[in-house]
């Protein structure tokens, strides 16, 4: 990280950055946030403050310094009357640290691995047809949203995890407000108590009755004594808050990306051999992770002239990174066929995501789909997608389609 000071504009608190209305991304100040103030001071939509980084050297070296934590949704932003770690939190992976992290990544090592992903393919592929099955015999226009993307990767996490699809009702709605914790706090931390029930309960069965799934293989992990309860309910909230919520905005803002470029739908679909190389382009370039992972410092930091004192907020901005015209020739642009591309979509370090496979298994499969079963889809005139533009990562709520 390049800590040597800079000239900086002692610029004053800015709201936090959000996408252009009506569009994925990104926000428009990227650019020169990059360019005239790297690490800036934000206020995010629910009033506390924080540090944004956009660089992607900065970006790449705070994501995995260990003088930077991921407080749960309970302790920050800190409430005046309300201790750390006095309720229940939203305590997920991403929020261990030490021991019980490395432990609980070491019982999922084998879940997650490349070939244990491979040889879930015809899984993931047949959920993916039994969604697209009635779709495709529907009415025209047809929303491919709610129809296909949005319950795709829910039906995948579901099988994978062991957590039964029929329950999707009840926990996809508080996942969300945990998720959306950034924008309505309250929400979030009534939500969080809800999900830890569950998953203490679904644990609970997973006992009695267990199954070809992780939370099973949790279970037993934590009879043999390699991990510990807290750990297994840790994994099952990173699944139920994030471990579709992300998937399901990437690939909406992906086919929406693919469709609204004429030409790029159709050369993917005749060119395959280009879909590795092009799945890993489509997750630098869609601007989802927009200030979305939130550290905070547990001793000074010096960075670009500036202290970041302990217990302050880092929103370290991996969209923003993935932009960078230094590490990316024509950050800004979209290459399906970009070779040189280190993009920090999943982090580093020993938080990197741990389902980095699943999710490139996910978007492969979703375009495969779609490209055999709607190999003329597009986008249907007069009939715009819907946004949620208050949001700091954003997808289309409904993209209506014609095939």
């Amino acid at each position: 990280m390049n800590t040597t000071p800079e000239p900086v504009v002692d610029d004053p608190v800015i709201d936090m950055p959000l996408p252009p209305p009506g569009t994925m991304g990104p926000p428009e100040e990227y650019g020169r946030l990059r360019a005239k103030c790297p690490l800036a001071r934000v206020r995010l939509p629910i009033g506390a403050t924080a540090w944004y980084a956009t660089r992607y050297e900065d970006v790449k070296e705070l994501v995995a310094d260990s003088r930077l934590v991921r407080p749960s949704i309970t302790d920050w932003p800190p409430r005046p009357g309300h201790a750390p770690g006095d309720e229940p939190g939203l305590i997920t992976m991403m929020e261990l640290e030490g021991p019980e992290h490395a432990a609980l990544r070491r019982a999922l090592s084998e879940p997650f691995s490349v070939r244990s992903i491979r040889n879930r393919l015809p899984q993931i592929r047949r959920a993916a047809d039994r969604l697209l099955d009635p779709f495709v015999s529907g009415d025209q226009p047809g929303d491919l949203v709610v129809r296909f993307i949005e319950p795709f990767p829910v039906m995948v996490m579901c099988d994978l995890v062991g957590i039964p699809y029929e329950d999707s009702e009840y926990f996809l709605p508080k996942a969300d407000a945990a998720l959306g914790a950034i924008l309505t706090l309250q929400e979030g931390r009534e939500a969080t108590a809800q999900l830890r029930e569950y998953i203490v309960a679904l644990l609970d069965r997973k006992r009695r009755e267990p199954g070809d799934d992780m939370l099973t293989h949790l279970v037993r992990a934590r009879e043999q004594g390699a991990v510990d309860e807290e750990s297994a309910v840790s994994f099952g909230l990173s699944m139920l808050v994030a471990g579709y919520r992300t998937s399901t905005m990437f690939l909406a803002d992906a086919v929406l990306t693919l469709l609204s470029r004429p030409g790029a739908y159709a050369h993917l679909r005749d060119h395959r051999q280009l879909l590795p190389g092009a799945v890993e382009e489509l997750l630098r370039y869609i601007p989802v992770m927009n200030g979305v992972v939130v550290l905070q410092a547990v001793e000074d930091i010096e960075l670009h002239g500036r202290t970041i004192h302990a217990g302050d907020a880092v929103l370290p901005v991996l969209a923003s990174a993935n932009r960078d015209g230094d590490v990316f020739a024509d950050g800004d642009g979209l290459d399906l066929c970009r070779t040189d591309n280190p993009h920090l979509t999943f982090g580093r370090g020993a938080h990197n995501c741990i389902g980095s496979h699943l999710a490139r298994a996910q978007m492969t499969v979703c375009l495969e789909a779609l490209f055999d079963r709607l190999p003329e889809l597009r986008l249907a005139e007069g009939h715009d997608p819907i946004w949620e533009d208050e949001s700091p990562s954003k997808s289309p709520l409904t993209l209506p389609v014609n095939w």
